[in-house]
């Protein structure tokens, strides 16, 4: 009888990823071994290519961001960004120090033994798609977010609290204010926000795993800190993987989920959406327009809603239709008139988004393009007040020709 052999596939999940290991029969050559290698790792990186299926996990060295001990010959090891001290996670710098890891460098993203880092504060003569923190140093409180991991409590002189926040127990200042706003966590903006009890707080714990686990490009699943689109949890969009992190041009730019209609906050059922689901805080509509809306709810959402009210006119307006009370947000740009897709181009200084996550970045305009939130505003912060994209006094109606800002939209509102 012809003695059959064998190669054995075992699929092997780890934390670093997933991998499969062989293992071979003692009779079979190591030509067959190899070959049978060869072949499976060629199906497997054509699955990996289908459009939508991609993956960035932090790549390089493991300590090139972790230290067992925090102590090589005598010195610290978590000294990034110029911290000391020990990390959650045994990481070498808290998000400040990976993130803002030489203020006064040229460089936007830096690679540290292979591992790229995108820096919200530096000293580059272009920003990436965020903004850049440095802008809301000092006098400038005004140009961003004034998260304390930079600036400390109270650094805002005018405001205590998000502008337009939710009018639902007592969701505006005295949950989220300018003495706790950070970058992550229970009054952040990245990785699990307000998720069980005890909560995970802010900082580097509030993202565990979602750096081993990144998916980028294609994040139109958003049921996880790790494939939400900039691990903001439950937002859906498209990562832009030419040039990453940045908006370049029309043909290099990441691209924004929106819907066509803004929800109603409140916690009363029915029509009403609240923003608290799995993991933790989170948009109702998965719109990036809708995760600005859960600290600046009245800035965004229907009037109606038990958590927008209805005596104070705080909202956009009761419909979808104009007049509006507030700039709409998560609204179709109408495709007629001087909104026609026809009339407009994709301008990455007024980036618009889609009603769906595309496979690809979209070079022009479309007839189900959408105004979002970062239509206009930085979400870091800009070198301009209110966090603006474009200077507003050069806005000016029947002032000449001007395809930038405003009139990116009202293509005919400039002469």
């Amino acid at each position: 009888m012809k003695k059959l052999h064998y190669i054995t596939v075992f699929y092997c999940p780890s934390l670093e990823g997933e991998r499969y290991r062989i293992v071979a029969s003692p009779r079979i050559s190591i030509q067959r071994v190899v070959a049978f290698s060869a072949i499976l790792g060629l199906v497997l990186s054509l699955i990996l290519s289908i459009s939508g299926i991609s993956s960035a996990k932090v790549t390089g060295q493991c300590s090139n961001c972790h230290t067992m001990h925090n102590s090589q010959g005598g010195s610290e090891m978590a000294t990034y960004g110029g911290t000391s001290g020990e990390n959650p996670c045994l990481t070498r710098g808290d998000c400040v120090g990976c993130h803002a890891y030489n203020r006064t460098g040229s460089l936007k993203v830096v690679d540290i033994g292979g591992s790229k880092i995108p820096q919200v504060w530096h000293n580059a003569g272009t920003d990436l798609a965020a903004g850049n923190f440095k802008y809301a140093d000092g006098a400038g409180y005004g140009k961003g977010h004034n998260v304390i991991d930079f600036f400390g409590a109270n650094s805002d002189s005018v405001l205590d609290g998000p502008p337009g926040p939710v009018k639902q127990f007592e969701h505006g200042e005295l949950i989220v204010n300018d003495s706790n706003l950070t970058c992550a966590g229970d009054n952040g903006c990245h990785g699990h926000r307000f998720y069980g009890k005890p909560t995970l707080g802010s900082g580097i714990p509030a993202l565990k795993g979602a750096h081993h686990g990144n998916v980028d490009g294609k994040c139109d699943t958003a049921d996880s800190v790790a494939n939400s689109y900039r691990f903001l949890l439950g937002v859906r969009g498209l990562e832009n993987t030419t040039d990453k992190w940045q908006n370049i041009n029309a043909s290099s730019h990441n691209e924004y989920y929106g819907t066509t209609t803004p929800p109603a906050l409140g916690c009363g059922g029915g029509e009403e959406k609240h923003c608290h689901g799995a993991g933790g805080v989170r948009p109702p509509n998965d719109s990036i327009s809708g995760f600005c809306g859960t600290c600046h709810g009245n800035f965004h959402g229907l009037t109606g809603g038990s958590g927008e009210g209805t005596s104070d006119g705080i909202g956009i307006g009761g419909s979808t239709s104009s007049p509006f009370k507030r700039h709409p947000t998560d609204l179709l740009i109408k495709n007629n008139g001087e909104y026609a897709f026809g009339n407009r181009t994709y301008n990455p200084q007024a980036p618009v988004g889609r009603t769906s996550v595309p496979d690809s970045v979209i070079p022009g305009a479309t007839a189900n393009d959408v105004v979002t939130c970062l239509s206009c505003h930085a979400a870091h912060a800009s070198n301009l007040p209110d966090m603006l994209k474009w200077d507003y006094d050069d806005m000016v109606a029947g002032g000449g020709s001007n395809t930038t800002g405003c009139f990116t939209c009202h293509t005919e509102k400039d002469t």
